[in-house]
């Protein structure tokens, strides 16, 4: 029942917001024979910064998309993974990650940035920059092929770290980075979304690393949208009507704060409403349209490239692993 009520108040709320408007208002009946196909496979990670993701779903199905399937994703490049072993069609992740995966040879290809400013890197006292993490420790999840690991390697390098020399990278299968921290037990760690408006609201820590704030972090995408080259290849119409609705659904967020929250929290996205509505007005989602994302994936795969994660050079990784077509064109077709 509880499900029922919350898909209702999902759908009302879309309805009130004026989901067919912002689907461009055309007669979506009249377009659905112009669809390479009508389903479409997402990666699942449910974090607060996703958001256009869960918001585009009613947009899609306005656009005549009648399949779609959420995948539950493992952390790290698991996202990317999903997309090469032929299990997803799209999915979020943080650019290192992707860059990893396309060195690798993965069949997947970035199409645009989707945010800037969902991380926020947190330390104890006496810790007030990325120098101060030599020979701290940094708590990264499970494993170091993790998102925050990759990220925070990016840091450390740019300031002129060898993360595997200098920094004491902390792995747990049983407790969370976040709750690691808050138990002392690692020094630093990287902050997602709500984490990091839990932390300040209780006072634990302070943020070195703005993603929202802080140059150069600041000035590109941290998480990026991608599809499996398959999917692209064989439904170009497909992946631009995904991509707009994704894009609409951002600017959704930008103009319509308080109600995206409230859908991520009825949804079970997240767990308090503040805190998401905190997360969705400082998250950059304007920034698909003011960014290139040719220069956050060359940028990290500089940065990769210089600590020896990959093996690719930039203007190859950008070859292999990018199309940036249609999101060219949506810019100009979706001008405010």
């Amino acid at each position: 029942m509880q499900v029922i009520q919350n898909r209702r108040r999902f759908l009302a709320g879309m309805s009130a917001i004026g989901a067919v408007g912002l689907a461009g208002g055309h007669n979506s009946s009249a377009e659905n024979a112009l669809l390479d196909t009508t389903t479409v496979r997402f990666t699942h990670t449910p974090a607060t910064c996703n958001a256009p993701l869960y918001l585009a779903e009613e947009l899609l199905r306005a656009d005549g998309f009648t399949g779609l399937t959420y995948v539950d994703v493992d952390a790290g490049v698991n996202t990317p993974m999903k997309m090469a072993n032929g299990e997803a069609d799209f999915g979020f992740e943080f650019a290192s990650a992707f860059v990893i995966a396309i060195d690798a040879g993965a069949p997947v290809k970035v199409l645009g940035g989707l945010h800037a400013g969902c991380y926020e890197l947190f330390a104890h006292e006496g810790i007030t920059s990325v120098l101060g993490l030599k020979g701290k420790r940094i708590g990264v999840g499970q494993n170091l092929k993790s998102d925050p690991y990759l990220f925070v390697s990016a840091m450390a390098t740019h300031v002129g770290l060898d993360p595997r020399r200098d920094i004491d990278w902390v792995i747990s299968a049983e407790a969370q980075p976040m709750q690691l921290f808050i138990d002392g037990k690692v020094d630093a760690f990287l902050g997602f979304g709500t984490e990091c408006q839990e932390l300040r609201a209780r006072k634990i820590g302070h943020s070195i690393v703005s993603g929202v704030l802080d140059p150069p972090w600041s000035q590109y995408f941290c998480c990026m949208l991608a599809s499996s080259t398959k999917y692209v290849e064989d439904y170009p119409v497909a992946t631009k009507r995904v991509l707009r609705a994704i894009f609409r659904a951002a600017d959704l967020c930008t103009s319509h704060p308080e109600r995206a929250a409230r859908l991520m929290v009825d949804r079970g996205y997240a767990a308090h409403y503040e805190y998401a509505l905190q997360a969705l007005r400082e998250i950059r989602y304007s920034a698909w349209r003011e960014f290139d994302p040719e220069d956050s994936i060359r940028f990290f795969s500089l940065r990769l490239h210089e600590n020896r994660m990959i093996e690719s050079s930039p203007r190859k990784i950008i070859a292999n692993g990018t199309d940036w077509r249609f999101v060219d064109e949506l810019k100009r077709e979706l001008k405010t």
